[in-house]
């Protein structure tokens, strides 16, 4: 036993000093969107009534459909769904009309409120060991880009909570031009942070998306995309099992 014990430590220290660069995926596995009450203020519809928590719920689940198009997008608007990650005025007009399909064209206005406030930090929230996993790798020296497939600048979310600092480089997909599963976004971000992807750690939600970077040779490990106090963890365990953490 003293000897299997010896020979993991062993393995553990060696992948620990294979890992030079982690890529680390936004929404659903760094922050997740998760709106307060205060997300509805001053919203009425044409009968001056308040939207209430059964219209915001319609809402999160309009506009967090993970991988296909919103259940209430109309047809017109497929194509545009495919593209919106690429072009934020794009995002913002799928987005909209899907908020209206769901029955959230209530008032003036309203839908458009609604998206505005869904790029606000304060409407995305870390995860519990969000701003320890990162401290844990700037500690120990190894850089880490955050990536996802979104339509807008991500790094107010760091700063309203003060780990911009933790972060290296940034690789969204609406400024580089590309969207995972796509390689050549985690062949950017691992050019960005000076690794090669087979000395590289891709932690995300989506075995789909992010997990396509393993086909580079980067080490990939998932986490579930889960309300933020019901994932206390998972982002310690991910580096704990590369043995990064202790």
């Amino acid at each position: 036993m003293d000897n299997w014990r010896a020979l993991w430590i062993q393995w553990a220290k060696l992948v620990a000093v294979a890992i030079r660069g982690v890529l680390l995926d936004y929404s659903g596995t760094l922050f997740r969107l998760e709106p307060g009450a205060a997300w509805v203020d001053g919203l009425v519809g044409h009968d001056g009534a308040a939207l209430d928590q059964i219209a915001r719920d319609s809402l999160l689940v309009s506009l967090t459909a993970p991988v296909g198009p919103s259940a209430h997008l109309p047809p017109e608007f497929r194509a545009d769904w495919a593209r919106r990650d690429l072009d934020s005025d794009v995002h913002r007009s799928v987005s909209i009309a899907a908020l209206r399909a769901a029955g959230l064209d209530i008032g003036p206005g309203v839908a458009e409120t609604l998206y505005e406030r869904v790029r606000e930090p304060r409407s995305w929230v870390p995860y519990p060991d969000t701003a320890d996993a990162l401290r844990i790798l700037q500690g120990a020296g190894i850089p880490v880009a955050v990536g996802g497939n979104i339509a807008w600048d991500v790094r107010g979310a760091f700063e309203a909570r003060g780990i911009a600092e933790l972060v290296d480089e940034y690789v969204l997909s609406y400024a580089e031009g590309v969207v995972k599963p796509d390689p050549k976004i985690f062949l950017l971000a691992c050019d960005r942070l000076g690794v090669e992807p087979d000395w590289a750690l891709m932690i995300g939600d989506s075995v789909e998306a992010d997990g396509a970077a393993a086909t580079l040779g980067c080490r990939f490990e998932r986490v579930e995309p889960r309300p933020t106090q019901a994932r206390p963890d998972a982002l310690i365990s991910a580096l704990r099992s590369c043995g990064i953490a202790g």
